[in-house]
This record gives C-alpha cells, sequence and structure tokens, in this order.
C-alpha cells in the first residue's frame, strides 16, 4: 500500500518537481512507518510515478526556484522516467577511497545529497559489510553510527520552509519535529540490511561500533551565508578541520530568521553538482577490562615503565611484563596503566585459555607472579577505584638512623595508632604528578631493634602513603615523619609490599 494520500499529493509534487528523492518526500508527508523506505530505489519511483498521475490533468503547480514557471504534470511524468531510467544504484571507490556513483546522469536528491538513494541500497551495504569483515574484529552484535555533512541541516531547513509555506496556503501546519529525521529514516532501511549481512543484531549497547563518515564538496558553499549572519556561532577549534561543523550550523539555524534564510539560500534547495563521497569507514571496540593479583620478586622492577625526560631508566616494569602478554592475545592497540586493552580485535576466551595465558606471563619472568587473572566489566573496575582510599597495604622496611640507637628509642613507634600525615608530592615524583598535600594515614607500626643503626618497621598504611617519603621526611614534605618522631636523620635501605589488603579480584579456583 502507498504511504502517500491525496492530502500529500501537491507537496508531493513541489518536492519532487525540485529534485527531491522519493525518500524524503515520505519524510516531508510524516510518513513514519519503516516499510516503504525499505522498498528498492527504483520501485519508490515507480510506485510514485503511478501514484501522480491520478488527477494529472488538474494540477498546476508554481515552483518558487526562480526563474518561476509553472509545471504541468506530463512534463513531471517525463523527468520521472528518467530518473527511473537513470537511477540505478551504480557505486564504485574512487582513488581516494571515497564512494561516488557510476552514472553521471544519476539525479543527486537536492535535500539528502544520496544518502537515501545509493547509500542505503544494498551494493553500498556490502561495500561497508567487507571493510568489516575484513577488520579482523570479534562480535556478537554492532552499533551502527554515521556522520553526515552539516549542510543537510541546511537543505532540509529550506525544504521545510517551502512545504510549510505550501501547507499553509491549504491551513495545514508542518512543524520542523513532524519531520522524519533523516538518522531515522537511514537506520530503519540500512540496519535490517547489515543485520542481515553480517549474520548479527544491531544493538545500540554493543561495544562493537561500525561507523561511516560522509562528507560533501558543497559544504562551505552551502554554509557560508550563515558565517556571515551568524558569525558567533562558527568558531575555529582545535582538531576541525571546518568551522562548519553540524552543532554550529544547527545553532546558526535556531538564530536566523526565516525571512534572512530565504534571501540567503533558495527555497527548495538547488540540485547539488554532485553526490556525497565517503570520508572513512571505521570499525573499533570498546575496552575490555583484565583484572588479577601479583607478586612482585625484585626491587629493582617499578610498576610503571621509568621512563625520565625519554630515557629508559630501568630495562622492565610489571606493567610491561603483565601487559605485553595481552596486548599479543588479545589484539589491542596501547596499554593504559589499569591493563584497560583499547579497542581488541579479540574477545572471547575460554576460562582454560585465560589460565594457559597466566601461565605464560608466569614463565616469562622470575620477577614476578600472576594469580587470579580474569576479565572483568567497567563497572567492577570503577568499584575498585572507588575503595582505593579505604583499602590498606602492609610494608616492610629496613631503617638506617645516623646516630646510634637502642631499642627503647623505637618501642613507642608500635603503640602509635592512625596517625595522620601530611604528604607534600614528592620530589621523586613531581615530574608526573601535580603538585599537592594529601593527607594519608599511617594505621599502625611495629618496630623490630636490629643494632644502634638499623631496625625493622613493619607499618598497614592507607593506600597512596609515600612510605620512603614518611621515613625520612622528604627535606620536610612529608610531616611528621619517621625522622622528626625520632629526633633522628633516618633512611630507608630496603622497601618491600607485604600485602594489599583489598578483596578484589575474586579468587578463582586453580
Amino acid at each position: 500500500m502507498f504511504p502517500l494520500t491525496e492530502e500529500n499529493k501537491l507537496v508531493a509534487h513541489l518536492l519532487l518537481s525540485s529534485g527531491t528523492c522519493p525518500r524524503c518526500i515520505f519524510r516531508f508527508c510524516g510518513v513514519d512507518f519503516h516499510a516503504p523506505y525499505k522498498l528498492p530505489y527504483k520501485e519508490l519511483l515507480s510506485d510514485l510515478q503511478k501514484f501522480l498521475e491520478s488527477g494529472k490533468d488538474e494540477l498546476v503547480l508554481e515552483v518558487p526556484n526562480p526563474p518561476p514557471k509553472k509545471i504541468r504534470l506530463q512534463e513531471l511524468e517525463d523527468g520521472v522516467d528518467n530518473l527511473i531510467r537513470n537511477g540505478e544504484g551504480n557505486i564504485s571507490y574512487i582513488e581516494d577511497g571515497s564512494i561516488a556513483s557510476k552514472n553521471s546522469n544519476f539525479s543527486v536528491c537536492n535535500v539528502c545529497l544520496g544518502i537515501l538513494q545509493e547509500f542505503c541500497e544494498k551494493e553500498f551495504i556490502m561495500k561497508v559489510c567487507q571493510k568489516v569483515e575484513a577488520s579482523g574484529f570479534e562480535f556478537n552484535n554492532l552499533v551502527f553510527s554515521v556522520s553526515f555533512p552539516p549542510q543537510l541541516s541546511v537543505r532540509e531547513h529550506a525544504a521545510w520552509l517551502l512545504v510549510k509555506q505550501e501547507m499553509g496556503k491549504q491551513s495545514l501546519s508542518l512543524g520542523r519535529t513532524d519531520i522524519v529525521q533523516l538518522k531515522e529514516a537511514y537506520k530503519w532501511i540500512t540496519h535490517p540490511l547489515f543485520s542481515e549481512e553480517l549474520g548479527v543484531p544491531i544493538d545500540g549497547k554493543s561495544l562493537f561500533e561500525v561507523s561511516v563518515v560522509f562528507a560533501h564538496p558543497e559544504t562551505v558553499e552551502d554554509c557560508h551565508f550563515l558565517g556571515t549572519i551568524c558569525p558567533d556561532c562558527f568558531k575555529p577549534a582545535k582538531n576541525k578541520q571546518s568551522v562548519f561543523t553540524r552543532m554550529a550550523v544547527m545553532k546558526a539555524l535556531n538564530k536566523i530568521t526565516e525571512e534572512d534564510f530565504r534571501k540567503q539560500f533558495p527555497c527548495p534547495p538547488e540540485s547539488p553538482k554532485t553526490m556525497c563521497t565517503v570520508l572513512e569507514i571505521e570499525c573499533a571496540h570498546g575496552a575490555v577490562f583484565v583484572a588479577g593479583r601479583y607478586n612482585k620478586y625484585s626491587r629493582n622492577l617499578p610498576q610503571t615503565p621509568w621512563i625520565i625526560d625519554g630515557e629508559r631508566k630501568l630495562e622492565s616494569s610489571v606493567e610491561e611484563l603483565i601487559s605485553d602478554h595481552l596486548l599479543t592475545v588479545f589484539k589491542a592497540e596501547r596499554r593504559p596503566f589499569a591493563i584497560e586493552l583499547v579497542n581488541p580485535h579479540r574477545i572471547h576466551f575460554t576460562s582454560q585459555e585465560i589460565k594457559e595465558l597466566q601461565q605464560k606471563i608466569n614463565k616469562s619472568s622470575d620477577k614476578i607472579q600472576v594469580r587470579d587473572l580474569q576479565l572483568v566489566t567497567r563497572e567492577a573496575i570503577g568499584h575498585m577505584k572507588e575503595g582505593e582510599e579505604e583499602k590498606t597495604k602492609t610494608y616492610s622496611a629496613l631503617i638506617w638512623t645516623n646516630r646510634p640507637i637502642q631499642k627503647k628509642d623505637t618501642e613507642f613507634l608500635n603503640d602509635i595508632k592512625d596517625l595522620k600525615i601530611d604528604q607534600k608530592t614528592p620530589l621523586r615524583v613531581l615530574h608526573r604528578r601535580p603538585l599537592a598535600v594529601r593527607t594519608r594515614v599511617i594505621h599502625s607500626m611495629e618496630a623490630h631493634y636490629m643494632d644502634e643503626h638499623h631496625f625493622r618497621l613493619y607499618l598497614k598504611t592507607q593506600a597512596g602513603t609515600y612510605i620512603k617519603e614518611f621515613v625520612h621526611g622528604d627535606f620536610g614534605r612529608t610531616k611528621p615523619n619517621i625522622g622528626s618522631l625520632m629526633n633522628v636523620t633516618a633512611d630507608i635501605l630496603e622497601l618491600d609490599v607485604e600485602s594489599v589488603d583489598v578483596d578484589w579480584p575474586p579468587a578463582l579456583d586453580d
């Protein structure tokens, strides 16, 4: 059943005569159910022709696209015949990787610039799917996103003003929200085709995204007048090739009066010289998070790569010894410290494969051992970070004093509980941490006297405490400190982390 009614006929004639495609005509006639948009383009043109043929002898239109002229339906009929003859959806890649029509006689829609013509036909969908399948990503579903040229909003605004004016003559109204949005119509057509071709559902919550970016060479030409009338809406920004972004154009269209718009831009919009091109088709997968616990068996192994002024100071780090193996098997692109694996191409692993990966990490070095390796959610990482202030760490430190001490000089440390200290960012990390004063808590201490210049101190502290600085004071940047408490000059010779007291991630069976 054809979706347009007699009430829509005048608007449909008006739009078609100005160069608007059938699917955009549906949008401006408020057709908000999916089925008509999904029909092949050639079939749509044929059905539209049949619809417009009824009562053709009675209809005479004035099209306000200068120079004004009266168009009889026979001329429209001839135009539709030409569209049908030239409207086969033939697309091809050109040298720069963009997509264009093989048929130079193809009549490009003056509103959607070809988006609802060739770029939602099955041949184009197959081209995109070939890119997706060649990307090497694993996925069970996907989200499909598109970016359209910003002047589409300008052209749609012009068509809306035309149709609104015509409907006003019939005492009918057409608000901007009454028009079916281009992205909605595009989604109705393409989502079923993508799902069928790739064999997976389209899911807005999917971590795997396929994005297509469209561009058009006449963007600046179509939008330039807005920059003149509303210059405050178009401000150059870093990382933006053009000031004419979609948001900036929409902001300007909301400010400009209908009268000023009509003076500057033709209503209906003129037919474009060319159709859109595809700048890029990209695939990306949301981050995967891997968690576990580890023991470190070397004091010369830092937690993260130790690089100062571009020079590596130590050969490796805990982060690298663990993460390098993860990056390989997940086929991920980069490595934040939390072992957030960005854009992983592989995401499906059995528990046995994770165990084997853990064994591989453990066999690769005698400096670390990993246990309870597992995939976790972003939410679980968030819960862990929320609890960082509450978790505690237990340390063992070998301390030297500049003057001789006796056992009784250290015993008072055992009675100190929940000591609050203020730590200014240590000098040794000032190159990579912001300058700030942080309050931390030393929950308990236990001193074991060794000789007149050495004792071992066991500490239980709030996570994030700088232990070395708590011992030597860092030139007064940590107050109080062991040196000030004992009235000595103290330094730390050895430091070991005995435990991190947090019940995460869940322990796994061996």
